[in-house]
């Protein structure tokens, strides 16, 4: 029986083990697909506090688990297919084997949103990607026009890292503005080898026949003419998707499959808890993941320390 399994790795899993370890907790950390969450996937990570010259994110990721595990929480590589809340102890399938714990501390994060075409789908990893860091350097890329879709900071910064590699970067937004935050748009637009491309939604990406990526079919929103615009690589930034779905219809949720807390990190389910950016559409930052994984914390030794008395 565990006293308190924490369900995702990243910032605010890691975070809400270091707290749980350092009450005694000793926290399972079950780390899902992803081990060290998104952030593992970015470069430079310029804005978390206490690195004034930046840190890479693989790299603040295992020092988040290092310092968790000096008090005493342990990491497992372990993804949880499957979720009974209906009574205590709660029952989780992790990797077909069955797990009882008395409190849950879901920071499971968030996954990459898809354009939703099947063109995409079957071109994937033959030049559609959804990470610029895990894939720019590849010869696919090298020396090629690419094209990055979105317009939020992560594309931004998708666009800006693949000015190492390809020959020019077309950045394809839906929109006539960039909604990144200011120094992030005016960096990717300052670049000479970024060419913004306004209005316009990728429709097609080409060419099945071929099996790789030779283009995109584009429209344009506002005036619907179509064009073909030539590339080797499609990397796509358009935001995420929780990682919930094992949890519908039994945690309260949005429409998008956010989790939404009741009281500070409390779920509707009493012991289970929330942090991290399954539950935070607003900020999505690290800093505040680590933030609400602390409170998680909090919450849960509060929670336990309330049933024993």
């Amino acid at each position: 029986m565990e006293k308190v399994v924490i369900i995702g790795s990243g910032c605010a899993g890691m975070t809400a083990a270091l707290y749980s370890a350092r009450a005694n907790l000793r926290p399972l950390v079950l780390t899902g697909h992803q081990p060290g969450g998104l952030l593992t996937t970015t470069t430079i990570v310029e804005n978390y506090p206490g690195f004034p010259e930046g840190i890479d994110g693989y790299e603040l990721m295992s020092r988040m688990q290092k310092q968790a595990e000096r008090f005493g929480a342990r990491v497992q590589f372990a993804t949880v297919e499957a979720a009974d809340l209906s009574r205590q102890p709660f029952k989780l399938t992790v990797d077909g084997e069955l797990l009882e714990t008395e409190t849950i501390i879901i920071a499971s994060g968030a996954g990459h949103r898809h354009i939703g075409l099947d063109s995409e789908h079957k071109l994937e990893n033959k030049g559609v990607t959804y990470c610029a860091t895990c894939d720019g350097a590849l010869p696919l890329f090298r020396n090629k026009p690419l094209v990055v879709v979105g317009g939020g900071d992560s594309a931004c910064e998708e666009a800006m890292y693949l000015t190492r590699f390809g020959s020019m970067v077309h950045l394809v937004h839906r929109r006539d503005t960039l909604r990144a935050s200011i120094i992030m748009a005016e960096r990717a637009l300052a670049n000479p080898k970024i060419t913004p491309v306004w209005d316009s939604v990728v429709t097609e990406v080409l060419d099945l026949k071929a099996g790789k990526v030779t283009g995109v079919r584009l429209k344009n929103v506002k005036t619907n003419t179509e064009s073909v615009l030539d590339c080797s690589g499609v990397f796509v930034a358009i935001g995420h998707i929780p990682n919930t779905q094992i949890f519908k219809g039994v945690l309260d949720m949005d429409e998008n499959g956010y989790i939404i807390p009741k009281r500070g990190t409390a779920t509707n389910v009493p012991g289970v808890f929330v942090a991290g950016d399954c539950a935070d559409h607003v900020y999505r930052q690290a800093v505040t993941a680590a933030g609400l994984g602390c409170a998680a914390a909090i919450d849960v030794e509060r929670y336990l320390a309330a049933r024993n008395e």
